[in-house]
């Protein structure tokens, strides 16, 4: 989310609804006076802030399907799908970079911002493993290797 300066400002008497009456003490209510907050949209549009009361990053639950299981996990909207793939490898026991996410079709970098994206609460997301780690892992069973040392080791 981006800040913007901005200036103040005041509504007029006209707008508060007030009419021809004289009214000096609603003109100085802090309510009436203040900053325009800006936000900026996920096409690229700056926009007045709109008044709502959702909290800045409120927390919401993502649906992840794996090839066999459910998990419901519970994340800021404002985190990265790298900051996910964290929170997913304590569930499934892939490490972050063993970890392909997809939503809505596409494969999304770690970089990303869930809300930026358009992800929200109690969407699915899907986590596939990273085929090219896989074979990797493969190879290295056949070899006699350990899981997690995918170099082979010279012995004399």
């Amino acid at each position: 989310m981006m800040k913007l300066k901005s200036k103040r400002f005041c509504r007029s008497i006209s707008k508060l609804g007030i009419g021809n009456k004289v009214a000096t003490s609603t003109i100085n209510d802090p309510k009436d006076c203040g900053e325009i907050k800006w936000e900026l949209r996920p096409g690229g549009m700056l926009v007045q802030k709109r008044e709502n009361n959702k909290s800045v990053g409120e927390i919401i639950t993502i649906r992840v399907s794996t090839v066999s299981k459910w998990h419901d996990i519970s994340i800021e909207e404002t985190s990265t799908f790298g900051e996910l793939k964290m929170v997913l490898s304590l569930v499934t026991n892939l490490e972050p970079r063993e970890q392909r996410l997809l939503y809505r079709g596409k494969e999304r970098d770690d970089n990303e911002f869930l809300h930026m994206i358009g992800v929200r609460d109690k969407d699915k997301v899907l986590l596939l493993e990273d085929p090219a780690i896989k074979e990797m892992k493969l190879l290295g069973l056949a070899r006699g290797q350990s899981i997690n040392n995918p170099c082979p080791t010279i012995r004399v």
